[in-house]
């Protein structure tokens, strides 16, 4: 493919040849890429990585429970013009001006930057199951109406856009037509060993070895909830660096369990199987 800015990865974001393809082919058709993965697998960070290496601006929706498809695009202040009306004198601005009232979201933002963007829309299936049917028009025309100023914005540049999901909920067939998919895979051993060396090169290998050998004891079991994640494998690489930990001590016991293991019930079936001697590699 040729005759449009391709993404290689970085030294920070170390992506296998499936991401880059998805990445690229996403940029070449001008159409969103949906990336599902595990939480912590770096399905934000992609978006941050795509911007730097290419050199463009990121904007960012972090999607709620409460979001809804017209945040994004514009929002018109009508209490505020109410009130702006009632108290003239203490107005700052026209009340006949509707534009004045008007106030783009970040796709309206994106629409009209002088520049092509990096678009980032962050875990898209927290909001109702109706929000990604709402962004059908806007995805696809990359345009909106404005019905208050009987306008359409539409994008002088087409963003690249990054969708994510923590698949909590099944997105809309329509919707996922639109999209360019890739699920991002649990890294193996030696990505992961290339992802901690980007991101704490100063570590010894004795330690980083003794811990990603615990790190993937606790994912093989099945019994957990929620497995630990590479954010968290690098957050518990900088504590027990920063203590002291050795490699034995690693092998023994496990310091710092809370730093990967988030849920109580979790923690219960570790020590269970502890006590059982059976291990967790």
């Amino acid at each position: 493919m040729s005759g449009f800015d391709r993404f290689s990865g970085s030294e920070m974001y170390i992506a296998d040849d499936g991401l880059l393809s998805s990445v690229n082919a996403a940029v070449a058709l001008e159409r969103p890429l949906l990336v599902r993965g595990e939480p912590g697998t770096g399905k934000t960070m992609l978006a941050h990585a795509v911007a730097k290496a290419l050199g463009k601006p990121l904007m960012t929706w972090h999607v709620k429970s409460t979001t809804q498809a017209k945040e994004g695009a514009y929002t018109y202040d009508v209490v505020q013009r109410l009130n702006d009306s009632r108290f003239p004198d203490e107005a700052d601005r026209d009340v006949s001006d509707i534009r004045a009232y008007i106030k783009m979201g970040v796709l309206g933002r994106a629409f009209q930057a002088e520049e092509q963007v990096v678009l980032l829309i962050d875990e898209i299936d927290k909001a109702d199951i109706e929000f990604p049917n709402d962004l059908l028009r806007e995805l696809d025309e990359m345009a909106f109406y404005v019905p208050e100023i009987d306008e359409t914005v539409s994008a002088k540049f087409r963003p690249i856009t990054i969708i994510t999901s923590n698949a909590e909920k099944e997105l809309p067939t329509a919707f996922l037509r639109r999209c360019v998919f890739h699920y991002i895979e649990f890294p193996d051993r030696e990505r992961l060993n290339k992802i901690v060396d980007a991101h704490l090169p100063e570590l010894p290998s004795s330690l980083v070895e003794a811990a990603i050998l615990r790190f993937y004891g606790l994912r093989k079991i099945e019994a957990l909830r929620k497995k630990p994640s590479t954010s968290e494998l690098l957050d518990w690489l900088v504590v027990l660096a920063r203590s002291g930990a050795s490699p034995e001590e690693i092998a023994n016991r496990m310091p710092f369990l809370g730093t990967l293991i988030k849920n109580e019930k979790d923690l219960d079936t570790i020590a269970a199987r502890k006590k059982q001697g059976l291990g967790l590699a």
